[in-house]
């Protein structure tokens, strides 16, 4: 059964982030963009999709760029800046490969407030480690010194896909009946890093506390880097059928509601949540709707595939994948081992 909400439990409205008014603010800014290109190379309809696609002759290239948020402010707390870089790659790539582009080209964006030779070279060691993971390229980036503007260090990029025109993968061939397969996260990723610092502070620990069965202090779990799903994923497209995909990131399973209406993805068998996230709970009394809504809880990576072959997909997929649901006619995202639902993203 899901705890009951506490009216002292922490919430991410509560932390200082309203998944809901952070929708209307999205919508409000995209309601004053269009597409007037002219010419060749037009955009791929997608809306609310992870990424943004171009015609490009028989391909498609693929556009997005994200960063790494607020989990900075805990390695700018610990002074550990060599797995950041990690982060900011696989928040880019694991969209890209959601409509089965495969990242090519990346590009980074650093912001500080004054030059830091020591902690870009720790952040470019990241970056590198990350590219390399993913099997893409950095061609390029900018760093910007800003001590009027910013407090610290912020990172972002920007990754390139492309993906043949006909292997398009948007979610639309999902079907009641298929098979929804997860992949397992390495902790916190890099979401909900505000309401997880919140939970510590709430709780008179400090980062470099140890809180069992943590076999790290909190501050170096929470930084454990962000895994990257290319090469599994790729691999797996070379020889199945795979409907839709899902990068579990800011808004957790609100996430799956994304990919089509009309549908529903029921988790009967989720994911066990690492033990941070379990941590994280206790220490913020946040009730299972807020760390299922905020967190991705043990959920990195999920693929939609036919019902046949979900074993097999799972199998492919590595360590620790499994079949853990499948789509249905409900319009929403459950657990219902939890109580929890979803119907809006």
């Amino acid at each position: 059964m899901a705890k009951s909400p506490s009216k002292k439990g922490l919430t991410y409205a509560r932390s200082g982030v309203n998944i809901d008014l952070k929708s209307k603010c999205i919508s409000a800014l995209v309601d004053q963009l269009h597409d007037e290109r002219k010419g060749r190379w037009k955009t791929v309809d997608l809306p609310g999709h992870f990424t943004g696609l171009i015609e490009f002759g028989e391909y498609a290239l693929s556009l997005c760029t994200d960063g790494v948020g607020t989990k900075l402010l805990i390695a700018e707390e610990l002074d550990i800046w060599n797995t950041v870089g990690i982060d900011c790659v696989a928040m880019n790539v694991n969209d890209t490969i959601c409509v089965g582009a495969e990242p090519i080209a990346f590009v980074d964006y650093i912001a500080v407030d004054k030059p830091r030779p020591d902690v870009l070279a720790a952040v470019g060691e990241g970056l590198q480690k990350g590219i390399a993971q993913a099997n893409a390229a950095i061609v390029g980036g900018e760093v910007a010194i800003m001590p009027d503007l910013v407090t610290g260090l912020d990172l972002s990029g920007t990754c390139l896909g492309a993906v043949k025109m006909d292997r398009i993968i948007t979610g639309q061939e999902c079907r009641p009946g298929d098979a929804i397969i997860g992949l397992p996260s390495s902790g916190v990723h890099s979401n909900g890093l505000t309401l997880a610092r919140k939970a510590v502070e709430k709780s008179g620990l400090t980062y470099r506390s140890k809180v069992k069965p943590l076999r790290k202090g909190i501050g170096e779990e929470l930084l454990t880097p962000t895994t990257i799903y290319v090469r599994q994923v790729l691999d797996i497209l070379r020889s199945f059928k795979v409907k839709g995909m899902v990068n579990v990131t800011g808004g957790g399973l609100r996430n799956f509601v994304r990919l089509k209406e009309g549908i529903g993805f029921c988790i009967d068998d989720p994911m066990e949540p690492n033990q941070i996230f379990k941590v994280i709970g206790k220490l913020g009394s946040i009730n299972d709707k807020e760390m299922y809504q905020t967190f991705n809880m043990g959920l990195g990576f999920a693929m939609i595939v036919p019902k046949k072959d979900a074993k097999a997909v799972a199998a492919r997929a590595g360590r620790g994948a499994k079949v853990i649901g499948r789509v249905d006619d409900s319009g929403a995202v459950s657990v219902p081992s939890l109580g929890i639902e979803y119907s809006k993203y």
